[in-house]
């Protein structure tokens, strides 16, 4: 297989095939992300995705899933993705879903009769980073989409038959805006409607923007227990028609894994539990990306 740079996937493909099909992100503006930094937006060249899936048929028979990579690999063209797609098809019969992630940006570039044919050949699910319900911390973190775009986007890959996992970043809108932050995720996150919900809580990278805004004292992160009353509220008004919350990420200090409506009080209590004091927390050394 081959592979530029450094490849990441979501939590849930540890098990899947990672199949480069674009290397970065065409984006890449988020002020707290510093997976591509340094790393130039390009498009795998299709002789090379071919030789890998045929590569990923010969030795890994026994896959059931497959990742397409980067980090907006969506943004691909049409015709292009359509190849890749019926080659997987063709080589990999045994796969039964093929995830991608989806930023605003992609979404809006496809048709929902485009994210359609997508969904009929193959592509079973989407990871959308929302990061966050509200539309201050969305333009401070130079997310570039306010909250009813990514309400309509979501929307899209839902109306195509596309599952969705969408990711919510706990901290991200700092100390001030916490609450608001918690509380708007919860209801953009309601209106999405999305099977999956993975909560992260924000971890500093170095060499990004959000780290020098931290340096400058124009950003205070929130402590421990802020990140926990953050999730706390975050889930408390989230209404899911049925859907796994999770928050269960080496990030996070406290691992919950709901599902909502069934376990929403179950939870709440839980997180009652670490917030008085009656659990233990993750520790800073423990936590990761």
């Amino acid at each position: 297989m081959h592979y530029q740079g450094t490849v990441y996937r979501p939590p849930s493909e540890a098990g899947s095939i990672l199949l480069q099909v674009t290397t970065g992100c065409s984006y890449n503006k988020c002020t707290f992300c510093g997976m591509y930094k340094g790393q130039r937006f390009s498009i795998t060249p299709e002789e090379i995705v071919f030789a890998d899936i045929d590569y990923a048929a010969r030795h890994f028979s026994r896959a059931r899933r497959l990742f397409l990579c980067d980090g907006d690999a969506l943004i691909l063209q049409q015709n292009k993705l359509r190849a890749i797609l019926a080659r997987i098809q063709e080589r990999l019969p045994q796969i039964s879903r093929v995830g991608i992630y989806a930023n605003h940006k992609s979404l809006k570039a496809k048709t929902v009769d485009e994210l359609e044919e997508l969904r009929r050949i193959g592509l079973g699910i989407a990871y959308m980073g929302l990061e966050s319900g509200d539309d201050q911390t969305l333009t401070a973190i130079n997310k570039g989409a306010n909250a009813a775009e990514m309400i309509a986007m979501a929307a899209k890959a839902k109306a195509a038959g596309i599952k969705l996992s969408v990711t919510v970043l706990l901290g991200i809108a700092g100390s001030e805006r916490s609450s608001i932050h918690a509380t708007e995720t919860g209801r953009v996150l309601s209106a999405i409607d999305p099977e999956y919900v993975g909560a992260l809580s924000l971890m500093i990278e170095p060499q990004t923007k959000l780290y020098a805004d931290i340096q400058a004292g124009q950003f205070v992160v929130p402590g421990p227990l802020a990140i926990l009353g953050e999730l706390r509220a975050m889930i408390a008004a989230t209404h899911l028609t049925g859907g796994l919350f999770h928050a269960n990420h080496a990030s996070n200090y406290l691992p919950v894994r709901a599902k909502l409506p069934e376990e929403k009080e179950a939870t709440l209590a839980l997180i009652d539990q670490a917030l008085a004091g009656s659990l233990s927390l993750r520790p800073e050394f423990l936590r990761a990306l």
